[in-house]
């Protein structure tokens, strides 16, 4: 029987390589899609190892510069004629950043990875997750929102040009506005086989070593938080369970915990009104949109 295919971006470390395994584990071929080859290389070796009948190859693409997305849509549609599911798992978020940074398309890192990339890609494997019996989408968000209310996304700086750069209001507002794009894209697809959910990813567990910026007050934060928090494999059972149940092969256009149960996102999120703004916004940096 054919395998069914999955795609998971940032699927090198953490709760993505994690993914990656548990996707392994119910017969899927997953492409690995990861910004440095180095650290993709290694960690699709490392999981090979584990199992010699895992299905698994590396695709390079960097989610935040859009040239690359679509070099690497183009070399899985040459490939593929049918992608099953999608997982948008790459993201950046370093504390320790204190100035905006711009990509060399310029573009600010957060809002161009965060965001824009996930619906690029998204938009470019459209007919490819059609062609799948039941395609399926997956976005990434954050339960830190829960403790921002009164975030909406800028839709005059989105990027933080005029206005003080801060890196945590950066990153929350291109989650808050992946929440907004999967409820857009869901209720667009609402007549094809193809379901969009998102995740509220809760604490989980942190490698202190791939963070040498963090002060020595910041790594004893991170080791006590660390205690309280998730592991990485426990948390990408949610990823593994939006991707491969029964259960939710028909259910779209929903927000899901850690505990795999449907929560509720903020108010502004669900207005028709706000989504259309957001996505108008959207449109302006994406032309297939």
């Amino acid at each position: 029987m054919e395998k069914k295919i999955c795609i998971i971006t940032g699927a090198n470390s953490g709760i993505g390589k994690q993914a990656v395994i548990q996707i392994l584990n119910e017969g899927y071929h997953v492409i690995m899609a990861c910004r440095s080859e180095k650290r993709g290389t290694e960690a699709l070796k490392s999981i090979e190892s584990m199992n010699s009948s895992y299905s698994a190859e590396l695709m390079i693409v960097d989610m935040g510069l859009q040239k690359s997305i679509r070099e690497f849509a183009e070399k899985v549609k040459a490939k593929y004629k049918k992608i099953d599911v999608l997982i948008h798992n790459a993201a950046v978020f370093n504390v320790t950043q204190k100035t905006q940074e711009k990509n060399s398309e310029g573009i600010e890192t957060l809002w161009a990875v965060n965001h824009l990339g996930p619906v690029l890609l998204t938009e470019l494997l459209l007919d490819q997750l059609k062609a799948s019996k039941n395609g399926r989408v997956i976005t990434i968000s954050s339960q830190g929102l829960v403790a921002m209310p009164t975030l909406k996304i800028d839709l005059d700086d989105p990027e933080f040009n005029t206005k003080k750069f801060n890196v945590v209001k950066a990153y929350y507002q291109s989650k808050r506005a992946q929440v907004m794009y999967s409820y857009w894209l869901a209720e667009k697809l609402k007549d094809t086989n193809v379901t969009v959910n998102s995740i509220r990813v809760t604490a989980v567990q942190i490698d202190i070593s791939r963070h040498p910026d963090l002060s020595a007050f910041s790594k004893w934060v991170y080791s006590i938080k660390s205690k309280m928090s998730l592991t990485a494999e426990k948390m990408a059972e949610t990823y593994s369970y939006l991707a491969v149940s029964h259960e939710v092969s028909k259910v779209t256009g929903k927000y899901f915990n850690e505990k795999n149960e449907e929560v509720k996102s903020n108010k502004y999120t669900y207005s028709s009104e706000n989504i259309k703004a957001v996505m108008d916004l959207t449109k302006k940096y994406i032309a297939e949109l």
